[in-house]
């Protein structure tokens, strides 16, 4: 699943990596959270690669409330094309969600969870698989929102988590977000595990009002009965903003 990831890479580097003819204007972020406004790639009206801000949490055209995006952060690859919720958008609005990391939370063996961060051995910005979706409200106002595709983990990821986002490869991006190209099931699969890194990283994650560059920062593990690898208690409202992986966001990654 992914409940949790950063972008930091310069505007500019991020234009260059996803063929942006205009350099967006986005702040470093280290704490991306389920239901708040997240930068996707997506293919404009005449053809041309665009950025757009949308809401992270996917709200199907006929959903009668947008609360349900709070459930749909994921969408499982192995069933894009039979759940109602996904394979619209899947067929016809695919996108790309640049990132340069994200976040896991494994188990240890004494209780808690250690937060992991998970990036590119080369340290460049990557890319999620992607879905988008526009629902209109009561009074005709667009709700632009998205959803990240996830896939069985690598072996790398595997210890952590038994799941893991899509990430694109760059020689791809063209045949996913090409809306002519109705099912490219095969881009749906784990990375190759000897591209990517992974390290432990502060609790100070676990809270969404943290964002940071330290967040990003390897640290040693803490000992498995430490107290300090529980994750901090959520404020109303923290859990469906991306409080660390619950029930609740491990029901998510199941639509």
């Amino acid at each position: 699943m992914c409940g949790r990831y950063e972008l930091h890479s310069h505007p500019a580097a991020i234009a260059l990596a996803f063929g942006l003819a205009q350099t967006p204007e986005l702040a470093p972020r280290y704490n991306i959270a389920p239901m708040q406004q997240v930068p996707v790639v997506r293919t404009g009206a005449h053809g041309a690669r665009e950025l757009a801000l949308v809401r992270w949490g996917l709200v199907p055209r006929w959903a009668r409330d947008p609360s349900i995006g709070a459930k749909m952060i994921n969408a499982r690859g192995e069933t894009l094309r039979e759940k109602p919720a996904f394979r619209t958008a899947y067929r016809r609005h695919r996108c790309l969600v640049p990132a340069d990391g994200f976040y896991e939370w494994m188990a240890l063996p004494g209780g808690g969870k250690q937060p992991m961060h998970i990036a590119m051995a080369d340290g460049r910005p990557f890319a999620f698989a992607g879905l988008t979706e526009r629902w209109l409200g009561p009074d005709g106002e667009p709700l632009d929102t998205c959803t990240i595709v996830t896939t069985g983990a690598n072996a790398l990821l595997a210890p952590v988590h038994d799941r893991m986002p899509v990430i694109v490869a760059s020689d791809d991006y063209a045949r996913w977000l090409d809306p002519g190209v109705d099912d490219p099931a095969d881009l749906v699969a784990p990375a190759p595990a000897d591209r990517m890194s992974v390290r432990p990283v502060s609790t100070r994650v676990n809270n969404v009002r943290h964002d940071d560059p330290s967040l990003i920062v390897a640290v040693d593990a803490a000992p498995p009965e430490s107290p300090d690898v529980r994750p901090a208690a959520a404020t109303p409202g923290e859990a469906d903003a991306g409080a660390p992986p619950s029930k609740r966001s491990r029901q998510s990654a199941l639509f």
